[in-house]
């Protein structure tokens, strides 16, 4: 009796002895097992982020409905409405002149931008009603040749809009300006002594008519992607 009593306690220890093996096994692999999912899920979470950071695309600038080419600089440019609300000119996603920045004046609204840099060099308003015109001919005129001009209408820019002023713009590539009459509006983007002809560039004529703001036209707009450099094409 004895020496089956002690086959049996041998027997019970061996069984714990291999199931304890076992489980030790079992418990390794599990930990194994663990330690690979998680650094499988973690390189999966960062592989995603990845390709979620190289796919995002960059977002249209100034409100254009495409984004530019790398050689090329975003523009939108409004003119005035009527004599009340000011225009706005934007270039490469930031709004440079506005109603809303308190920077415009009735007259033209010019924006000189370095054309290698896409710098903006220069931020003025050009008293066409009572301003002295040999001042603006001269300050146009001394803009760079290459200077992307960027310009825009408020009020009626006729009184001191004289034939020589008006051939600087021509010169910049401006097709339009020479019709530009009393209380018309219009918006230009040239370049400096370019003497190429401009896209950009829009008129809108004052008419009794068809005029929406009491004796003023409607706002007349440009927007598209303006060249860096002369040979960078011609389509807006």
């Amino acid at each position: 009796m004895k020496c089956r009593a002690t086959l049996h306690i041998c027997a019970i220890m061996v069984i714990l002895l291999i199931t304890w093996g076992i489980s030790s096994k079992s418990f390794d692999r599990w930990k194994k097992a663990r330690q690979f999912l998680e650094y499988d899920f973690i390189r999966g979470i960062a592989l995603t982020l990845k390709t979620v950071s190289v796919t995002i695309s960059p977002e249209p600038k100034c409100s254009l409905s495409r984004v530019c080419l790398p050689d090329r600089f975003a523009l939108n440019i409004r003119s005035g409405a009527a004599n009340v609300v000011g225009p706005k000119i934007c270039f490469e996603g930031k709004i440079i002149m506005s109603h809303v920045l308190n920077n415009v004046r009735p007259g033209l609204n010019i924006v000189v931008v370095n054309d290698e840099s896409g710098d903006v060099e220069n931020v003025d308003s050009l008293n066409m009603k009572n301003g002295n015109s040999e001042e603006i001919l001269e300050y146009l005129r001394n803009i760079k040749p290459g200077m992307i001009v960027l310009a825009a209408s408020f009020g009626d820019v006729t009184p001191v809009l004289t034939d020589e002023i008006r051939e600087v713009f021509v010169g910049m590539g401006s097709t339009l300006i020479e019709a530009v009459k009393s209380r018309d509006g219009w918006v230009f983007a040239g370049r400096a002594g370019a003497q190429n002809k401009s896209l950009y560039e829009k008129h809108a004529v004052s008419n009794k008519e068809t005029n929406i703001y009491e004796g003023w036209p409607g706002m007349v707009e440009i927007g598209g992607c303006f060249p860096k450099t002369l040979t960078g094409g011609l389509n807006p």
